[in-house]
């Protein structure tokens, strides 16, 4: 069944596929993932099998050179299961895009091959200790030392920062630059590189199947030829790209609300109290009817918003719109389906409480939802 207008026959067969992968290999482990705060390199060796990793790569470099909307349906597959698995995604249409928009020839024939067989598991090293929404202000250096950067600083939060073994990591290149923002670098360190260690998995509240960690480089000897695009232009080519990364939090956020509402509305028909079905009482069809309408607007508002980014339309403000609405409603969805499962929503058996802890997290990552809201007041003219 197509989903979106601009779904074709070969878009249900790929989501076919997808899904009924994902039923074999990913949903009967996942409790395990969980519990281990791990998915196994070995799903991902499995992925990079079947085409499921960066299928939007070009056909020169081993891709399939699909679009964006193919994207879109892996991004609500790997949601549907759990958001444990929101790396993938980071790796296929975050990390990897920058390598294929601002990558030398060269770097693209040594990494992207390996990007879709999972050789390379990547990751972006943006947040610091003390550096999360203020990009212009990361305090990791890179100085010029004939052919290779010497990189001293650390990292944290950074997503696949265990199993992932190549990191596009954010520098500051000239510590003098005003406006700060064009000191920025970006450079691309591979674990095994001198002066490059990683520290802690991190235990977070949710995601835990989603390996989060920290990495530190101290006298780190990164040759210039991993340098992606133009020095100091690297907050330039963040910007170009976190639309996208934003996008796509948007719609797991979707994905989880339409997941949430589906098991609440099985929970509630077969769930008894007071001789009939706790979906017969008026306050219980209020707040189903409520999380249905926002539910219904979320999916109507990123349809439009896929539609127009892969046009190349500039949707900056949309973007910042929807990845502040969609995720702050799943956080209201989230509390609402839980507490209609009483008791039961509070256990970890449920799927329902996993998706409250895993969804608080979207308001924050990828620029938090405050400063979604500078953004557009900025664009209003403000």
């Amino acid at each position: 069944m197509k989903r979106y207008r601009f779904e074709t026959e070969e878009h249900v067969l790929f989501r076919k596929t997808l899904r009924k992968f994902l039923a074999k290999e990913a949903v009967p482990f996942y409790d395990d993932w969980e519990q281990q705060r791990l998915v196994p390199k070995s799903f991902w060796r499995k992925l990079g099998a079947m085409g499921f990793l960066c299928p939007q790569v070009d056909e020169q470099y081993g891709g399939l050179g699909l679009d964006f909307s193919y994207a879109v349906i892996i991004g609500e597959e790997m949601e549907r299961v759990g958001a444990g698995l929101t790396g993938i995604g980071l790796h296929n249409d975050i990390v990897v895009p920058y390598i294929e928009s601002y990558g030398t020839n060269e770097q693209k024939e040594r990494y992207l091959p390996g990007c879709m067989t999972a050789d390379f598991i990547t990751g972006v090293a943006m947040t610091e200790p003390g550096t999360g929404s203020d990009l212009a202000n990361v305090q990791t250096s890179a100085r010029r030392e004939g052919d290779c950067y010497i990189v001293n600083g650390q990292k944290t939060f950074i997503t696949n920062g265990v199993n992932g073994n190549l990191f596009l990591t954010v520098v500051k290149t000239d510590a003098n630059a005003e406006p700060r923002h064009r000191g920025i670098s970006l450079l691309l360190i591979e674990e095994g590189t001198e002066g490059f260690t990683k520290g802690r998995k991190l235990d977070k509240v949710g995601m835990h199947s989603q390996d989060t960690g920290e990495l530190y480089f101290e006298d780190c000897k990164v040759p210039v030829a991993n340098l992606i695009g133009e020095e100091n232009k690297g907050f330039h080519y963040l910007m170009q790209k976190l639309q996208q990364e934003r996008l796509l939090v948007a719609l797991s956020a979707q994905t989880a609300s339409e997941d949430m509402l589906e098991m609440t509305l099985k929970y509630v028909k077969e769930r008894h109290a007071f001789g009939k079905p706790i979906g017969s009482f008026q306050n219980t069809q209020f707040k189903l009817a409520e999380v249905a309408t926002k539910v219904e607007l979320g999916k109507t508002f990123l349809e439009s918003l896929i539609e127009e980014h892969m046009r190349g339309a500039d949707v900056v403000t949309k973007v910042s719109m929807a990845k502040y609405w969609i995720t702050e409603s799943a956080r209201e969805i989230a509390t609402e389906c839980m507490k209609l499962y009483g008791g039961y929503g509070y256990m970890e058996e449920y799927k329902i409480a996993r998706r409250y802890r895993d969804i608080p997290v979207t308001s924050i990552y990828a620029g938090t939802n405050e400063i979604m809201k500078v953004i557009i007041a900025k664009n209003l003219g403000l």
